[in-house]
């Protein structure tokens, strides 16, 4: 194919050939997928149910519970859908959508998660004015601009990229459209148009990096001051699921990325895609709701309720 122009269609990662293998990674996906929806529903189910729960910090967990919602519904269903039927191909503007809501949806759970930062910043380090400082409003405009703030940069990161002459032909390397793996697909002398783009986004990924460290070197520095063991531990408490999750997020996303291409393969590129793509929002509800007291005793409400009225 010479040109993006003439493509209708690109063709994904198959899966082992075997008609049982096929079977075994849909029902691996089908187990996972299963798993994000069921653990990222009760979430937003109990934070909506219990107003004890209408808090800043749960509002703010609320909105990436459905980012984590959004991003595996964006992928996983497709790549099942494939196995099932035993095919490779995905649609052009299948593929377009494919690449904008998963940017879309990664690009503002990492601003959300730096907002979080700050949310547990000012609780721990500036708990008298808390109340002030994240009132109802302001959680709002924080919220709105993580996904404003994502929206444009998936609608110029997906413009970009389409924008580029194919001229490798339509076959992704990857089970769902990852932009790395089209813009191998693209000439080499286009591929320094998306140079410019990829360099901003590092310098707002590192930007976004540096304010979640100052926030838990702030945050750490305080928590050690409390004398209480009792007082130290409920902080901790607070901070420590945040903090696993933009671990995980951090350790999963960026080596994707940011790979030399003198180590990259087929299969490391599945790996990582895989860890960063599905495991998250399967492991997020279960990060939160493990450490939290308050969000198991909510929960341990609901169900029963759920039941009663069944």
């Amino acid at each position: 194919m010479s040109n993006s122009s003439s493509i209708t269609h690109f063709l994904l990662l198959p899966f082992p050939g075997t008609r049982q293998l096929q079977l075994l990674h849909f029902s691996l996906f089908l187990a996972i997928y299963l798993a994000a929806l069921l653990g990222n529903g009760l979430i937003i189910s109990t934070i909506a149910w219990d107003h004890h729960l209408h808090t800043p910090m749960y509002f703010f967990l609320l909105n990436l519970a459905l980012l984590d919602l959004g991003a595996i519904s964006t992928t996983v269903p497709k790549s099942m859908d494939n196995s099932l039927r035993d095919t490779r191909a995905i649609s052009y503007t299948g593929c377009v959508l494919q690449v904008f809501f998963y940017i879309f949806l990664i690009a503002t759970e990492y601003f959300l998660l730096t907002t979080m930062s700050y949310d547990r910043y000012v609780a721990i380090c500036r708990p008298l004015h808390y109340e002030t400082l994240l009132g109802s409003r302001v959680c709002l405009h924080l919220a709105a601009a993580a996904w404003t703030c994502g929206f444009l940069y998936a609608l110029l990161h997906t413009a970009n990229t389409f924008s580029l002459p194919l001229c490798q032909g339509n076959a992704v390397d990857q089970f769902f459209c990852e932009v790395p793996q089209i813009l191998k697909l693209s000439c080499s002398t286009s591929y320094l148009r998306e140079l410019w783009l990829l360099v901003a986004s590092v310098c707002l990924v590192f930007v976004c990096f540096v304010l979640i460290v100052v926030s838990y070197v702030q945050i750490f520095r305080a928590v050690l001051r409390i004398p209480s063991q009792q007082g130290r531990h409920k902080a901790f408490a607070t901070c420590l699921p945040h903090l696993a999750v933009v671990s995980l997020f951090v350790s999963t996303v960026i080596p994707a990325y940011v790979k030399p291409s003198s180590i990259s393969s087929p299969s490391l590129d599945l790996v990582l895609a895989v860890l960063y793509s599905v495991v998250p929002p399967a492991v997020n509800p279960l990060i939160y709701s493990l450490r939290n007291q308050e969000l198991k005793d909510a929960l341990s409400q609901l169900i029963p309720g759920w039941f009663q009225q069944q």
